[in-house]
């Protein structure tokens, strides 16, 4: 969902590398919730991990446009120095075998099918700091709002293709919802996409969050000097709603719904080839209607947990 995409610090790759060999092969899993064939959980080992990853690598690299690195091509798998220091919320198939699975492993682990990483503000802190600096200046609004908000950064959203339906992104964000909460994360921070490296391809959407969805000055947070690329790019008297709305992605139009606002200017993501944009999303502003299906803030459990 919040796609953060780029493996900005190679001098943290040796350490990354080292702690993701460390992570213990089985745990108990800590399940989410399940719908039919379907569950939420985090993921709890290398081989968890590796299978993130090489959902990414279909979506990112074999899907759409990202451009992948000799080792990425090689490994398929789509990862980064963050992985490690990162917990990975996964959708799996239960019931499937996963695709170039072969010999006895292939019927042994279900199909990595959705996935979210999510980076908390103390996790970050203890590391490099969060992916979104790389794109965003938003190291002040961190640091202004330390004392009363937990921050968590969202990115490497995506689901399967055969599976992009509302059951399945429901489980993602009932997974989601429920970290957010057991975590008692204040405010949920990263970057969403459009496909394409030409703003103005997306002109009337990208002036219609500019216009309609900006951040308010205590949350703005500005795409840094050398990254920044106007947003609005069509007058605001020129701009059919109907059609902006029909032009956002899925995930951005989402994000909106429950109350996410956008920072200043886009970020054109050359290796993915993406137009990126800042979602901010403080939980006192979810619209209250989601509560009655994904649960209240002050509720721990999700209410599809395997033992509800």
């Amino acid at each position: 969902m919040m796609e953060t995409k780029k493996a900005p610090i190679r001098r943290a790759f040796d350490a990354g590398r080292s702690a993701a060999f460390l992570m213990p092969r089985r745990q108990i899993p800590r399940i989410y919730g399940r719908v039919g064939s379907l569950e939420v959980r985090l993921a709890q080992s290398r081989a968890d991990l590796r299978r993130a990853q090489n959902l990414r690598y279909r979506v990112f690299y074999e899907e759409m446009s990202a451009v992948p690195s000799l080792l990425s091509q090689m490994r398929r798998r789509d990862e980064d120095d963050y992985d490690a220091i990162c917990d990975h919320l996964l959708v799996v198939d239960v019931d499937a075998k996963p695709a170039g699975g072969h010999g006895w492993t292939s019927g042994r682990r279900p199909e990595v099918v959705g996935t979210y990483r999510v980076l908390r503000q103390e996790q970050a802190e203890r590391a490099q700091g969060f992916y979104t600096q790389s794109e965003y200046d938003i190291a002040p609004l961190v640091e202004a709002r330390r004392s009363n908000y937990k921050f968590m950064e969202l990115g490497r959203s995506c689901v399967l293709k055969p599976y992009r339906n509302k059951r399945t992104v429901e489980l993602l964000w009932h997974g989601l919802w429920t970290y957010v909460r057991e975590h008692k994360v204040d405010v949920m921070i990263g970057c969403a996409s459009f496909a394409g490296t030409d703003p103005d391809a997306h002109a009337m959407a990208l002036s219609f969050l500019h216009h309609h969805a900006l951040a308010s000055p205590e949350w703005r947070c500005r795409a840094h000097d050398h990254l920044h690329v106007p947003m609005d790019r069509i007058p605001i008297e020129n701009i059919d709603a109907k059609a902006a709305l029909k032009a956002l992605p899925p995930l951005i139009k989402g994000y909106l719904r429950l109350g996410a606002t956008v920072g200043d200017g886009a970020v054109i993501d050359h290796q993915f080839g993406t137009t990126d944009v800042l979602i901010v999303l403080p939980v006192e502003n979810i619209d209250p209607r989601y509560f009655e299906h994904f649960g209240a803030p002050e509720e721990v459990r999700s209410r599809i947990a395997v033992d509800a």
